[in-house]
């Protein structure tokens, strides 16, 4: 019989991540299409509790644990992954696109003499093969594609699937992982709630185009207050920040530059394609190049002063025709 192996890792408490549950939603539904028998493989810590997260999935559970696995590390995470992989005999393994399996999982197809495809779009089966699906063009354009190949690696982005649901008390099978390494993990630093404004998992996202540091109606321009309005508004909602790429640019044309933002912010054509529920663009015009970035977002609404802009050309559901400043002075007011 063949296996399906979904792969997943631990995050800092023990539990799984959204992102590797909608894998393994993914990865149950390949293995039922296929016929073939699902596997899982937790990597971490302590995964007794991620274990019983997904007890209902009706998988074979393996576990490779102890404080060699609990940060990331390519060496460890490599090892790890190899063993779970020979001992259910994998011809395919699904895992979440994670930093961290994004970085080890590739080395995984060399050692067991496979092939590897990332960053996946969705997974399913057709006419007795599995089938992937990814987005080519800066996600203008899906492919599918297949592989004869065994072991077939493959890791799945983000929102791509409904979070696994089913827990309940699973028996862990724990393989015993030798790790020769050559670094040590001193310590993980993470930024404090308030000072992320980077957050894949919010529901909102607020997009800041070049318009806050252009000269506004008294012919000032006020990137003070465009910092004080953004920052309060991300603060009390919680939101995800991106940027129009002629913001983020905008320091090479030597205009004023809000502070906290950088190109990992950027969203759009040249940028990222966040999967956020809701979104709400503020001092951007709507062309092509930013609403490509946009497509994945469930409710899109904007701010723009022009009301011909083109996000009124049926690219967003809402279009508040007026100053992002005045606007979102006011719905910070309301937030309190």
């Amino acid at each position: 019989m063949n296996t399906v192996l979904f792969l997943a890792h631990t995050e800092c408490d023990g539990t799984l991540h959204k992102s590797a549950l909608e894998a393994l939603t993914a990865a149950t539904a390949l293995a039922g299409g296929l016929g073939h028998t699902l596997v899982v493989g937790i990597i971490g810590a302590e995964v007794t509790a991620a274990a019983d997260s997904v007890a209902q999935c009706g998988a074979r559970i393996y576990g490779v644990s102890g404080p060699a696995f609990a940060d990331g590390r390519y060496a460890s995470d490599l090892a790890a992954a190899e063993a779970v992989a020979k001992a259910c005999d994998a011809q395919i393994v699904v895992a979440p696109a994670t930093s961290r399996f994004s970085r080890a999982l590739p080395g995984l197809a060399v050692r067991l003499g496979g092939r590897v495809d990332t960053h996946l779009s969705g997974l399913e089966a057709a006419d007795g093969q599995p089938v992937a699906r990814r987005w080519f063009y800066r996600q203008r354009m899906e492919g599918t594609l297949t592989r004869s190949e065994r072991p077939w690696v493959l890791t799945l982005d983000s929102g791509c699937a409904e979070p696994f649901s089913g827990a309940g008390k699973a028996e862990v099978e724990a393989l015993a992982v030798d790790v020769a390494t050559r670094t040590t993990v001193s310590g993980l630093e993470c930024p404090s709630a308030d000072q992320q404004t980077i957050r894949p998992d919010a529901r909102v996202l607020l997009v800041a185009g070049a318009g806050w540091t252009k000269k506004q109606a008294d012919g000032a321009v006020h990137v003070d207050a465009a910092e004080e309005t953004i920052l309060t508004f991300l603060n009390a909602t919680k939101s995800s920040l991106g940027s129009s790429k002629s913001l983020v640019d905008i320091s090479g044309e030597g205009h004023a530059v809000i502070s906290f933002l950088t190109h990992m912010h950027q969203v759009g054509q040249t940028g990222s394609s966040p999967r956020h529920a809701k979104g709400l663009a503020t001092c951007c015009h709507g062309e092509e190049p930013h609403v490509v970035g946009w497509r994945f977002i469930g409710e899109r609404r904007a701010i723009n002063t022009d009301a011909g802009c083109g996000w009124a050309q049926g690219k967003c559901d809402v279009l508040y025709v007026g100053d992002a400043f005045a606007v979102m002075k006011k719905v910070n007011e309301l937030l309190g």
